[in-house]
């Protein structure tokens, strides 16, 4: 989906991508081959072809932030999976529902293959770094509720430059609710171990953890990787239904996407 996307470029939106694909451009390249025929300026193609060159770069260097800084926030999905490589996929347990009447108490990152789980206390505060290792942040409504807790917990926390929020990525795509329920209605995620825990059951185990028991924290934290891990393979299902919804097939036929230029 990135190489058809031309959002990222300057003077393209929404109306005049539809088009571009609606007449049979399928990516960067075709939008280069096209562009004498496109109306455009000598100067106006000089810059066109500078920044699809640019686009091969920055896809050749992983620099996910590049396409972040130029694409809306709602269009950031469209850079899975090129930077899968890049992507944290990430949840937080927390004691309240605002920043400022609780505290962020476990955390995981899942990416690269691997989870790893941050908690109050222990290792919090290695977090940041962490996460700085990765360009592309997915969650489920962490725009409004993962990120402003983080943003407090760490003043100088940096946010990977492109967020991928899948509660509104499925609203697009008709599905509401929660993050379980949506679960639900794909089959998709596996919640072994961890069935019928809940927000506020989460909330309980902190205290019964902090009261002693640690047999809570090994519950509340397998409850907190269990939302982190489900998170791929909503993002995934995201990706390619809104790539079949936006795509015109009949102008897309059977042609693999063009490869990147040598040295990009």
């Amino acid at each position: 989906m990135l190489r058809a996307t031309f959002q990222h470029l300057a003077g393209i939106g929404p109306v005049t991508e539809a088009e571009l694909w609606r007449s049979g451009v399928r990516d960067w390249s075709d939008l280069v081959e096209r562009a004498p025929s496109l109306g455009l300026s000598g100067p106006a193609r000089t810059r066109l072809e500078r920044e699809i060159a640019a686009s091969e770069r920055a896809l050749g260097a992983g620099d996910a932030g590049w396409f972040g800084r130029r694409l809306p926030d709602g269009e950031h999905w469209r850079v899975h999976p090129e930077f899968a490589r890049e992507t944290a996929y990430l949840d937080i347990e927390t004691t309240g529902l605002s920043p400022y009447q609780g505290i962020v108490t476990v955390v995981s990152v899942h990416g690269r293959g691997a989870t790893r789980s941050f908690v109050a206390g222990e290792d919090l505060e290695e977090l940041p770094a962490y996460l700085a290792r990765f360009g592309v942040l997915v969650t489920f409504n962490g725009s409004r509720f993962d990120v402003p807790f983080l943003a407090i917990a760490f003043p100088d926390l940096a946010v990977p430059p492109v967020h991928i929020d899948l509660r509104f990525l499925f609203y697009r795509l008709g599905l509401s609710g929660g993050l379980k329920r949506i679960e639900e209605r794909l089959g998709l995620g596996d919640r072994s171990g961890v069935e019928g825990i809940h927000g506020l059951d989460a909330v309980r185990l902190w205290q019964e953890y902090r009261r002693g028991n640690s047999g809570a924290l090994d519950r509340l934290v397998r409850y907190n990787r269990a939302d982190t891990v489900n998170l791929e393979p909503l993002l995934e299902r995201a990706v390619r239904d809104l790539s079949v919804r936006l795509l015109p097939t009949r102008a897309f036929p059977s042609r693999p996407p063009s490869a990147p230029p040598r040295g990009s």
